[in-house]
């Protein structure tokens, strides 16, 4: 299975971006997946998380209200709407799927990750 993050950029505070993770391979659309990032000096984190079916979602509290994760299962992708992008959003992005049909808040019940996407937003 392979990931293929996009969507990242730079932009500007109170911005908006859609990141995209999607599948190929020997892929399998039920599985959870979550959306990670990684800032200079940081310990990786989990930012969102949607199980197979998209009808059960997680948010960090530093997004939530912000950020929307949704899945096209059709399409094997995961998107990751961000608004109101703030400074501290700044980090790498990275998708990844899980061992089982839910997400997780621990990296290791991951089994799969994409390359990542960097995300800057600038004050």
């Amino acid at each position: 299975v392979q990931l293929q993050a996009s969507g990242g950029g730079l932009v500007q505070t109170g911005d908006s971006l859609r990141l995209s993770c999607t599948a190929s391979g020997r892929t399998s659309s039920n599985n959870g997946v979550g959306w990670f990032r990684q800032a200079p000096g940081k310990e990786r984190e989990i930012v969102a998380g949607i199980n197979w079916r998209g009808d059960n979602t997680y948010y960090a509290d530093s997004v939530k209200g912000r950020f929307t994760i949704s899945r096209d299962r059709a399409k094997n992708t995961v998107y990751l709407q961000m608004n109101s992008l703030k400074p501290e959003d700044t980090a790498l992005y990275y998708c990844a799927s899980a061992r089982s049909a839910t997400y997780s808040t621990d990296r290791a019940r991951y089994a799969y990750w994409g390359q990542g996407t960097q995300v800057t937003v600038s004050s």
